[in-house]
Parts: C-alpha cells; structure tokens; sequence
C-alpha cells in the first residue's frame, strides 16, 4: 500500500504522530496501520521502527526514510522500485521548490503538510545534535 493510498484523515494522523504526539501515533499503531506508526517513529530516527519497516513488507517506507535523510542509494532504490511520489516527498522535505509545486498543483496538500511537518523535526534534530555537541567555554 502506498501512502497515496490512505485516507486523508489517517494522514493527518500520520503527520501529528511524526511531529511527535503520541496519541495519534498509538491510534495507528492499534487499528490497523503499524506500518504508518514506524514510519513515524523511524523518521524521528527509531532504528527499530526502521527494522520493522524493512522486516514487515515496507522498505519502499523504510527507502523514503533514507531519502529524506539525503541517503543516495535510497533515492536510487526509490526510482528503481518505481515510487517516483515517494522521490517528490524526499525532495519535497529538502525543500526544493519544484516538489512542493507538485504537491500544491496537484492537490495533495495533506502531502505538503507532512513535507513540511519532517522538515521542521529534522531541523530540531540537528539543532538538538548541535547543541549537544557544543564545546564547554574554557574558563
């Protein structure tokens, strides 16, 4: 199943439980869409999220994963196993500016939302690793 597949209300779902909450996140994970929650959990980097994806049936997920994370061979893979969508999403994440067009002249708003929303967790992420990383000033 691809994401193009879902009801609209499930992706909205889909996205609240990447930004991290965790309600929306347990409500697919208990009726009937475990596969939407990994994903959701493996964007903000659950390894074991992303095992599942690729133990359960879903590495074209588990690839989108990759991609948005800048990883080649994942976009590669993307285009071999014909999920061209899931490249306008990775390069929708980036932003760059034709994929987001796409997304917005097709209508598929619910997409862009979910662009944006794994933008602005990745951003945190790397702020976050960032300041984790910071030198102690010497006194």
């Amino acid at each position: 199943m691809l994401l193009t597949d879902y009801d609209v209300k499930i992706l909205l779902l889909l996205d609240l439980a990447i930004d991290g909450n965790v309600e929306p996140l347990e409500w697919l994970l208990n009726n009937g869409f475990p596969e939407l929650a990994a994903f959701a959990n493996a964007i903000r980097n659950d390894k074991i999220a992303y095992s599942w994806l690729m133990n359960n049936g879903y590495p074209d997920l588990a690839a989108l994963t990759d991609a948005i994370e800048d990883n080649f061979e994942a976009y590669k893979w993307l285009k071999k196993h014909n999920r061209n969508f899931y490249i306008i999403l990775s390069d929708a994440v980036q932003p760059k500016v034709y994929a987001m067009l796409y997304l917005k002249e097709h209508k598929l708003d619910v997409f862009a939302r979910i662009c944006i929303t794994i933008k602005r967790v990745k951003d945190k992420q790397a702020d976050d690793a960032w300041d984790a990383h910071k030198a102690t000033p010497i006194k």
